[in-house]
């Protein structure tokens, strides 16, 4: 008979297959390209906000930094003095990473959580939070690794989402998104953590995908014009940027 000490081990080891889709490659075989097609986009979204604040970073960390293309651009963008570490618990997105190697950048194999990393002056969070199964103990261990934290979350919470009774299940089938959000709990998931949030905003769908989201694109974007907060809530789609400490 399993006495409560061995069922409590036996419960700890057992995993969502979802949660270890980076690391058992069934990510990579859905998402080959690992997603560099929106690096352009989003290492240009990261270098004009930190134009805009006047945040002039010497070393830059990136969690679950994929292929590297985000660096590697953001690299080409930056003071030419500026160092970048990359981490992945995915072997296929770190194999793609080491091809952008030079020497200022570097990207590793390993749990953020797990390691010792320096203490960088900025610290990137691209729509990881959403893949980890202890998403707020995960943000809270973020805090202390460096001065300032950019965070990117998609939004998956909106009007037309919650009405469509597949879509959670789908970007969980194929995004591994084991969480899903909206600006409210973003934000609250931040100030629970322990995290001032200085300065947040949304950004559009940088890659349109399918036909019903190319018909959808413009009246989201017209809607946007006139009202983002309702936009947003109610069509979707967007993202959103937030710069912490």
């Amino acid at each position: 008979m399993t006495n409560p000490a061995q069922q409590h081990q036996k419960l700890k080891t057992v995993r969502d297959p979802i949660a270890d889709a980076h690391t058992n490659g069934d990510y990579f075989k859905k998402n080959p390209s690992w997603h560099v097609e929106y690096s352009p986009w989003k290492a240009q979204t990261i270098h004009d906000f930190l134009v805009r604040r006047q945040l002039h970073p010497k070393t830059i960390g990136d969690v679950g930094c994929g292929a590297g293309e985000v660096l590697a651009l953001l690299q080409k963008k930056m003071d030419p003095t500026c160092c970048f570490w990359g981490y992945d618990v995915a072997a296929p997105a770190i194999e793609m990473a080491k091809t952008r190697v030079n020497d200022r950048m570097t990207f590793s194999l390993a749990d953020f959580g797990e390691i010792d990393t320096p203490y960088f002056d900025l610290l990137l969070v691209l729509e990881v939070v959403d893949h980890v199964e202890d998403y707020i103990g995960f943000v809270r261990a973020l805090k202390n690794r460096a001065e300032w934290k950019y965070f990117s979350f998609s939004l998956d919470i909106s009007v037309q989402s919650t009405f469509r009774s597949n879509a959670f299940t789908q970007r969980r089938k194929n995004h591994s998104h084991l969480h899903h959000f909206n600006k409210q709990t973003v934000l609250g998931t931040l100030e629970y953590a322990g995290y001032e949030i200085v300065d947040y905003f949304y950004s559009p769908p940088n890659v349109t995908i399918g036909w019903a989201a190319k018909v959808a694109r413009p009246i989201r974007r017209a809607f946007f014009g006139l009202n983002p907060e309702l936009a947003v809530r109610m069509f979707g789609g967007y993202s959103l940027q937030v710069l912490a400490r």
